[in-house]
């Protein structure tokens, strides 16, 4: 699914094949109209301008955990995006004329392939554990680790800037 490029390096010993250390669970997924690398969108931009929603699914063991979550108008998801790879540890984008360290970038492509998301919560049922969202920018299927409520007042550095990067 990834191919390694000119200029990019991978990890002596790729994080996948160690043993787990952090006890991690997977707490439901994503139901997302994206089934393929190819068709997903890049980022949460381009998911939300294709204007196709998508549906986080709670296991049943962690819906009283959403109890009040529908007061957040926009919510933060952690998920695992678990078709990447995790040994490259140095990249090239295609977009890029220079290989980048992979955390300096968005890459789905790192040791420990976290996603984060930011966002609008569209409806909520508990009992179901059903979220629907505005957009999502990963494959159907993919795990959620987490999911926490956004706060504009904590979350929003209007100021933040990453130098020699077009933000369009």
């Amino acid at each position: 699914m990834f191919e390694t490029r000119e200029g990019e390096k991978l990890l002596e010993t790729d994080p996948a094949d160690m043993p787990a250390d952090g006890h991690v669970v997977f707490i439901g997924h994503i139901v997302s109209p994206w089934t393929s690398r190819e068709e997903c969108p890049k980022n949460m931009r381009a998911a939300r301008e294709t204007g196709r929603t998508a549906t986080i699914l709670i296991d049943e063991a962690y819906r009283q955990g959403l109890q009040n979550l529908d007061r957040a108008s926009h919510i933060v998801i952690l998920s695992w995006l678990d078709h990447a790879p995790r040994n490259l540890i140095v990249q090239k984008p295609r977009h890029a004329s220079e290989s980048k360290g992979v955390f300096s970038l968005r890459s789905p492509a790192r040791p420990n392939p976290v996603g984060l998301h930011v966002a609008r919560l569209v409806m909520l049922d508990i009992e179901a554990g059903r979220i629907e969202i505005d957009a999502i920018d990963v494959l159907d299927g993919t795990p959620i680790i987490d999911i926490k409520p956004y706060y504009a007042s904590i979350d929003a550095f209007p100021e933040a800037a990453v130098a020699g990067r077009d933000e369009k």
